[in-house]
């Protein structure tokens, strides 16, 4: 720091001199830790300074090599000297003074304030797997020390996340379009690249990759750099109007009594976007492709509209389910009560307006009231629709899997049909 040239009156020459540059330099540290001061300690002096801070505060004999000097008799004798206090003697000779103390309590609200806004975030809330990837975040710290840094960069984590799946676009394609225009963002090795295949880790329930390969495994399953062809999603009982080839294929299959494998590619050809126009009031969604089967064997043509999510959803599945839900359908889903099958259910609810079907606290109890010795429900995360429902689940300690409800379902969907059925 330097010395100020702001005029101190007719004192000036005492309080400039440079063997009293210690003491100053010692009071604007202490002044600016922001806390109460009433003596600070100086030295060692040499006795060129120890004769100038006699000189300054009259005193009848030289001070010690490092003395303590009082504030409020300083204060006295500066107030003699230049008629101004000692914080605006030392704010002309050094500087502006801190406040470290007041520093440190901004840092702290502003810390508390990006860690409480990652936990309230709307991607966070509705997908509560997600929660144990913010506290990974909060326990890393701030980026370069930065609230500001580190909210930008969870931001952007946080728009990547709510646009997956993907839709089978390569990943460069996917960081221009999430990310207005910023298509290396993305790229292997980059913070945010890192940062966002740690939430997909955590949301799947796998290890944090670790290789090349991991990571291309993790983007894959969020639907980036999938083939358009390879995603799919099977479906029962729907009866799209149209001619082209996808609501032809569809029609034919439900006529028949057959399920149908529909790819992404035909979901997103031109002629067949707005095919599925007789879409029934409601369509049920079940996790595993075993209740469809049970479905189509069942109820053959008659079979009520169905889609399968075949475990996670991939971006096939999350496109048609979309489409319906656009064209006035009614999404009801159901999944496995067991750690996974939650975290999926809230997935998708939160990638479509999917809603609950039979996935309630009260609908787990009285399934694994049936179940006498189910595996165990693996890690558990709260339920967005259902508080309750974790909790009644690590109570009891047991798994349903969707097949050991499969004739309540059924049951549902015969009542879909109408009575003579």
């Amino acid at each position: 720091m330097t010395i100020d040239p702001d005029p101190l009156g007719p004192g000036e020459g005492i309080l400039r001199r440079p063997e009293l540059r210690p003491l100053w330099h010692t009071l604007h540290d202490r002044l600016s830790s922001g806390r109460p001061v009433t003596r600070v300690r100086l030295g060692p002096l040499d006795d060129a300074q120890r004769e100038a801070l006699a000189d300054l505060l009259g005193l009848d004999r030289l001070p010690d090599t490092s003395p303590t000097v009082v504030l409020h008799r300083l204060e006295e004798a500066v107030t003699e000297l230049c008629g101004r206090t000692v914080r605006d003697t030392v704010t002309a000779l050094v500087g502006p003074l801190g406040d470290r103390t007041g520093e440190r309590r901004r840092r702290g609200d502003e810390r508390a304030g990006l860690w409480a806004w990652l936990d309230g975030h709307a991607t966070v809330r509705a997908q509560p797997a997600l929660a144990e990837w913010a506290a990974s975040c909060r326990a890393a710290g701030l980026v370069g020390g930065s609230p500001e840094r580190t909210r930008a960069l969870l931001t952007d984590a946080l728009t990547v996340l709510a646009k997956l799946p993907a839709g089978a676009q390569p990943l460069p394609v996917f960081a221009a379009r999430a990310l207005s225009g910023h298509s290396h963002a993305l790229d292997d090795g980059t913070p945010l690249s890192t940062l966002v295949l740690r939430a997909l880790a955590t949301l799947y329930g796998s290890a944090p990759p670790q290789s090349a390969a991991d990571r291309r495994a993790l983007w894959t399953r969020a639907g980036v750099a999938d083939d358009d062809l390879s995603a799919t999603v099977l479906v029962g009982g729907l009866r799209p109007a149209g001619d082209g080839p996808l609501a032809q294929v569809v029609r034919v299959c439900a006529e028949f009594g057959q399920a149908a494998s529909v790819t992404l590619a035909q979901l997103r050809s031109p002629g067949d976007l707005t095919c599925i126009t007789d879409a029934a009031s409601v369509v049920h969604i079940v996790e595993n492709p075993s209740i469809l089967a049970l479905a189509v064997r069942r109820f053959g043509p008659a079979c009520p509209p169905l889609v399968c999510a075949s475990g996670w959803p991939n971006s096939a599945a999350v496109q048609l389910l979309r489409l319906l839900a656009d064209q006035g359908a009614e999404l009801r889903y159901h999944g496995d009560f067991d750690g996974e099958g939650i975290r999926i259910a809230a997935y998708l609810m939160d990638k479509t307006a999917a809603r609950p079907w039979r996935m309630a606290a009260s609908d787990y109890r009285a399934a694994a009231a049936r179940t006498s010795h189910g595996p165990p429900p693996g890690r558990l995360t709260d339920a967005p629709w259902d508080p309750d429902l974790t909790r009644a689940m690590a109570d009891h300690g047991t798994a349903v899997v969707e097949e050991l409800v499969a004739d309540d379902l059924l049951a549902d969907l015969l009542e879909q049909l109408g009575p003579g059925r």
